[in-house]
């Protein structure tokens, strides 16, 4: 009997630590499957967020290359206006923003005291315009940032095509239209004259004496003379009327819708304000004149070579009759 219970005993005792060795793997498995679990949910938390922020890299990197990509755009104008308008539809359409300006004039800036004022500056040290921006979020200043270089990029296409064309055009010693792009001009306006059945008169400049002066000051203040003059008139002469230079001191103007009275007032308006400026060359201040030959269309002919050979004949008339003076070609 005593050996009943004792194995019983025994028996029992084996059980017991069979029980909590099986028990307490039990628990370690438990526990184990549980940190599985839980680093399982990690690494899926994980990837969802890694997946998350590659769809938002994505998203960065293609926002980015539109806003590169719109040089394009941007530079598919040599309009200074133009390029700036690109840019501005540009803004609206990636970044929020109050309102944008394009300001050439530094004395302008002080209308748009409250906007941010960033400098287009096209040279080292030297500034083409200002942006002035209202309300721009800090969140998008690095899109404006692109987008404005890509502006400034089109911008200096747009200046450098106008230097080129300036140059084309322009005579380098006086700065008006040489004289093969004033005879265009001449050309087109007349012909819209015609279209229009307007007016149109054509006045020959020459300076008065202008070989005596070259002769006793030299070449050098004969050029200041004639840039200062040609200066006079083109402050004396509308939007709508150009000047060039016809050759040597000659110097040609057209008055669009201008008859033969107004021509008139237009022609000693400018002989009195060259009178009656001071001419500052070098050391020298000298007082010159000019005789003025006036031509109008339809009046004398309709034809564009005639009215400038008739108001050379008016011119030569001037010239005869004491100079300083304003002659009409004949009806």
């Amino acid at each position: 009997m005593f050996n009943l219970i004792a194995l019983a005993l025994i028996t029992l005792s084996w059980f017991m630590l069979v029980r909590n060795i099986t028990l307490g793997f039990l628990k370690r498995l438990e526990d184990d499957n549980s940190r599985l679990l839980d680093n399982f949910k990690a690494l899926e938390k994980l990837q969802k967020s890694l997946y998350l922020e590659n769809e938002q890299l994505n998203k960065t990197f293609e926002d980015t290359l539109a806003l590169y990509e719109l040089t394009k755009d941007i530079c598919s104008s040599l309009e200074e206006e133009k390029v700036f308008s690109i840019f501005n539809s540009s803004l609206k359409k990636y970044i929020g923003i109050g309102d944008c300006r394009y300001i050439k004039d530094d004395a302008d800036l002080i209308k748009y005291k409250d906007y941010m004022i960033l400098p287009l500056n096209i040279e080292e040290g030297q500034a083409a315009g200002y942006l002035a921006v209202d309300r721009i979020l800090e969140a998008d200043k690095e899109k404006f940032g692109i987008l404005t270089q890509q502006f400034l990029i089109g911008l200096r296409r747009a200046l450098l095509y106008q230097k080129v064309q300036g140059l084309t055009i322009t005579d380098t010693l006086t700065q008006v239209y040489c004289r093969r792009y004033f005879l265009e001009r001449f050309a087109e306006e007349l012909k819209r004259s015609k279209k229009n059945k307007l007016h149109l008169s054509f006045l020959m400049i020459d300076i008065d004496n202008f070989k005596k002066y070259n002769d006793r000051y030299g070449h050098l203040v004969g050029d200041v003379i004639l840039r200062q003059v040609s200066k006079i008139i083109t402050d004396n002469i509308r939007q709508i009327d150009f000047i060039g230079r016809y050759g040597g001191e000659e110097l040609s103007i057209v008055l669009a819708e201008t008859g033969k009275e107004q021509a008139n007032f237009a022609g000693q308006r400018i002989r009195q304000a060259i009178e009656a400026a001071a001419i500052r060359a070098y050391d020298e201040e000298l007082r010159v004149t000019v005789s003025i030959g006036v031509s109008t269309f339809p009046v004398n002919t309709q034809n564009m070579k005639d009215l400038i050979e008739m108001a050379d004949q008016a011119l030569y008339l001037a010239k005869e009759t004491g100079k300083n003076r304003v002659c009409f070609s004949p009806s």
